[in-house]
């Protein structure tokens, strides 16, 4: 059975919708990321066995452990789910949603909604806790929904059974632009006996070391700081536990990029290059000459074999 090691810092993928699929969870892996988790996906599709949302459970050989994330709240809904991934090998963790601040999954009383019925939002991690026979339980929270009241609700995770906690430092009204409220996340942590992962604008290396010294977190969980960068991790690791090499070489961006790309029409098939077109507008960012010409023309290629050659060519430059 993995074990989640947190006796020094975990450093894990957070995840995101339409980015955090198998493929990017599969690079992202190789550059040392102890822990991925998929994309969020619906109790109610997976109760009802939803071919998209089913494929969404497949995970790679190297993503050990890995974390399924479900959103949902009604029981029996949330039993069927359960008794899926309890189904599904390579799979270590269940974790329940409570931060997605997104209308569509807020007005069902699922993601950061849990935050206003904190006993209906205990009663569902129980549920989880009891019926799943994965070896963790987690639970990602935001610190409030309007309100802050990060303490209240980290305790309600902790006494339903939560194995640990990923926090984001933001109510569901801060949605992605408000500033972290890092005491909220060390208060938490000062409060509760279970780990607890720090996320929430986790860039840089010397951010991370930053948010793991204040807050006293057992570990960092990174979401947009890792996309069109997979190699942060790496850097991450190497920065505060000088394990690995922290250089970024031209070489190594193309390897990845082209990699992931592959990865992608592995999967998806053809439609991986259109599905890829919003990766290469991130990677392109790293810093290279032509990059707004760049993303203009992928966004006009739908051929896999037409684009990898498009990208061999951009990213055979060197770094400005």
């Amino acid at each position: 059975m993995p074990i989640l090691d947190f006796s020094r810092p975990l450093f894990a993928l957070a995840p995101l919708a339409g980015f955090t699929d198998l493929p990017f969870r599969s690079v992202v892996k190789q550059f040392g990321a102890d822990l991925t988790v998929s994309e969020m996906i619906s109790s109610n599709a997976l109760a009802f066995q939803n071919e998209r949302t089913i494929r969404m459970l497949e995970t790679s050989p190297l993503e050990s452990p890995y974390s399924i994330q479900i959103a949902g709240s009604d029981p029996t809904v949330i039993r069927k789910a359960v008794d899926l991934i309890n189904e599904q090998t390579g799979v270590d963790i269940i974790d329940l949603n409570c931060g997605c601040p997104a209308p569509k999954v807020v007005n069902n009383l699922q993601g950061s909604s849990l935050l206003t019925d904190l006993k209906k939002m205990g009663e569902t991690i129980r549920t989880i806790k009891d019926h799943s026979n994965k070896p963790y339980t987690s639970v990602k929270i935001r610190i409030g929904f309007d309100e802050k009241k990060p303490v209240e609700i980290a305790k309600v995770c902790e006494d339903n059974g939560a194995d640990f906690i990923a926090v984001h430092g933001r109510t569901r009204s801060g949605r992605y632009k408000a500033p972290v409220d890092y005491d909220a996340i060390k208060a938490i942590k000062a409060a509760v006996s279970i780990p607890v992962i720090a996320n929430g604008d986790i860039t840089t290396p010397q951010k991370a070391q930053w948010v793991l010294d204040y807050t006293g977190a057992d570990g960092i969980m990174v979401g947009r700081g890792a996309v069109g960068k997979p190699w942060i991790f790496q850097i991450m690791k190497a920065y505060i536990n000088g394990v690995g090499s922290s250089e970024v070489t031209p070489e190594l961006i193309k390897a990845v990029v082209l990699e992931h790309f592959d990865q992608m029409i592995n999967h998806y098939g053809k439609y991986g290059t259109v599905m890829f077109r919003k990766h290469l507008h991130t990677y392109s960012k790293t810093g290279y000459q032509g990059a707004s010409a760049f993303r203009d023309l992928v966004n006009r290629v739908d051929d896999p074999a037409e684009m990898r050659g498009i990208i061999e060519e951009f990213f055979g430059q060197p770094l400005l």
